[in-house]
């Protein structure tokens, strides 16, 4: 096990919950700190470095969970996982609109919480790796006026930079990659988040929702990403220079 502790934020108002993750996630390496309401998560997770955030959605007070993730989500990129009421396919859908990186439902299993959050870490670690440890790396991909940078993380439409989430850029950057052919759910989910895909699961499709939004229409007004009926999604290519 690595002595380096990975830094923990947990924002939960239920208590016994709270102390359950700290004494599970303790002996597995992390270093868990707690906030019982939204303000304080916001405080917390504004004034320290945190290497993810574990969020409740049904929070007490004037910050419930979605309002504690945009606040969060404006200022910076901590990866943060959602936790939602089992069942509760809207929350889930919002939480990921919104920025999320990805959620569980309650009541869980500790076992997957660990799972999910060792996923998310794992992916961020490697574009911590690509971005500091291999500064010559300057593999490129443009189709029509989407340009992308992989050392840098960088994404242009037209020349203006595009702001994603690092889950939309790794779709992206998948997309990209395979300009012209069909990318399967399940190898998207498998790829960005770290598990296997389920028919009743719809992360990758919100996430890549939000992508098309952001990434607009091309110049014709045809859209960038098509969807595979069944299947998954397939980048229209025009032309690629990588």
């Amino acid at each position: 096990m690595s002595q380096l502790k990975e830094n923990i934020l947990v924002i939960d108002d239920d208590k016994e919950l709270n102390n359950l993750l700290a004494e599970y996630l303790t002996p597995e390496g992390f270093a868990v700190d707690v906030a019982a309401d939204g303000d304080i998560g916001i405080e917390m997770a504004l004034g320290k470095g945190y290497d993810i955030i574990v969020l409740d959605v049904m929070l007490p007070g004037r910050h419930n969970g979605f309002a504690v993730l945009q606040n969060i989500r404006t200022k910076m990129a901590t990866p943060i996982l959602m936790l939602t009421a089992r069942g509760d396919d809207v929350d889930r859908i919002v939480g990921l609109e919104m920025g999320a990186d990805d959620y569980l439902p309650k009541p869980f299993n500790p076992r997957e919480l660990l799972a999910r959050i060792n996923a998310i870490l794992r992916r961020s670690r490697l574009l911590w790796s690509n971005h500091a440890g291999n500064s010559k790396r300057a593999e490129k991909y443009k189709v029509a006026d989407i340009e992308l940078n992989v050392s840098a993380r960088e994404v242009f439409k037209a020349g203006l930079p595009v702001d994603l989430t690092s889950v939309e850029f790794d779709i992206l950057e998948i997309l990209m990659h395979n300009a012209g052919n069909i990318v399967s759910r399940d190898e998207l989910t498998k790829e960005v988040l770290g598990r296997s895909f389920s028919p009743y699961d719809r992360s990758i499709d919100v996430h890549v929702s939000r992508l098309r939004k952001k990434l607009g229409t091309g110049i014709s007004s045809a859209e960038r990403i098509k969807s595979i009926r069944g299947t998954g999604y397939i980048f229209v290519r025009s032309s690629m220079f990588a």
